[in-house]
């Protein structure tokens, strides 16, 4: 559906190599034209929003010669269906092409933004997990307290607060704003990280994360915090949980055995969607206010380019990485509670 929903869009890079030539848009188009380039595979993954020759609002005046070599320079020339079946073939054996305007492989592009990704999401999604689900087991026991609603009111309000606006105030406060100069705006390390002996390095690379993993943990804690809090609640009120207590056993047994199975299963159902949103979608805005060269990042510029291989690649990759989430979360159910047995329910 996406592929064939981006020959809608406006703008593709046929139109934008025409523009180019015609004088409505930066130059460069044609050293892209001539001599080889990551184009001539013809794995581009979809077309461009125009097909005809003469339909190109750039193309008027040129030669139509010059914008057929345009279109076959992208790989353009063949027929819509011919280049998404020829899309599938690639995609099943991971050959995802090469970027239209930066020359450089697809996966070549995103295993150089991965460790960005990687070092934003895995942290972030850690830090959550590790704060949200303590918190919510203690909320839950203490429903009603005076914890229970100035923790709630905390979390709440950092949900509020963009993420966005609050990495401008950690700039402003802590990074050479207006007020101190702690932190780092760019990259994940110095530039002379090479350098640096082992511990050094442990110490500039957590020196440069510290802002933007705060600024993707501040919003993340309420969803894991009151879903661990209700999934306890609703299991503390159960009947089993009275007949432990009935029997004389402590609430950290209860709690240990026979709670904490039954409630955690909710919250890992949860997962993948948790932690695909803190490794791909939440850190656009991040990445691009810290300079931090990353998938999001990524992802935006080849959509605002039309860099169609990129942007099928990486959706084609996270597509790929929720699934082997869905499966470790359907595992990990097993191992937290051994009374879900999916063969035996299938026999």
């Amino acid at each position: 559906m996406n592929f064939f929903i981006v020959q809608i869009a406006p703008g593709g890079p046929v139109d934008q190599a025409v523009a180019n030539m015609s004088g409505l848009g930066p130059g460069g188009a044609m050293e892209r034209i001539s001599g080889g380039g990551p184009g001539e595979t013809g794995n581009t993954g979809t077309g461009a929003s125009l097909s005809g020759g003469s339909s190109y609002r750039g193309g008027r005046g040129l030669d139509p010669e010059g914008i057929e070599a345009i279109k076959k320079r992208y790989g353009f020339d063949k027929p819509l269906l011919a280049r998404y079946f020829g899309m599938l073939r690639d995609y099943i054996s991971f050959d995802f092409g090469d970027s239209l305007f930066k020359g450089q492989s697809v996966l070549g592009l995103i295993a150089q933004c991965l460790p960005v990704s990687v070092t934003l999401g895995l942290w972030s999604t850690l830090i959550i997990y590790f704060v949200s689900i303590p918190l919510g087991i203690r909320k839950a026991v203490r429903n009603g307290s005076r914890f229970d609603v100035w923790s709630s009111s905390a979390i709440v309000i950092g949900n509020m607060i963009p993420s966005f606006l609050f990495a401008i105030i950690l700039i402003v406060l802590f990074a050479g704003g207006s007020f101190l100069d702690i932190f780092p705006l760019r990259g994940l390390t110095s530039p002379d990280f090479a350098a640096l002996s082992l511990p050094a390095k442990v110490g500039d690379y957590l020196w440069h994360i510290c802002l933007p993993v705060l600024v993707e943990v501040i919003g993340g804690f309420a969803t894991l915090t009151m879903l661990t809090k209700n999934s306890f609640l609703d299991e503390i009120n159960k009947q089993y949980v009275m007949t432990a207590r009935a029997k004389g056993l402590t609430e950290k047994a209860i709690l240990r055995a026979h709670v904490f199975r039954n409630a955690m299963l909710l919250v890992i159902a949860g997962f993948p969607a948790t932690f695909i949103s803190m490794f791909f979608t939440g850190s656009v805005l991040i990445e691009v206010i810290f300079s931090l060269n990353g998938l999001g990042l990524l992802g935006f510029e080849a959509t605002m380019q039309r860099d169609y291989p990129v942007m099928f690649g990486t959706l084609y990759i996270f597509t790929l990485l929720g699934l082997l989430l869905s499966l470790l979360s359907d595992i990990t159910y097993t191992l937290v509670d051994p009374r879900i047995d999916f063969e035996r329910r299938q026999s």
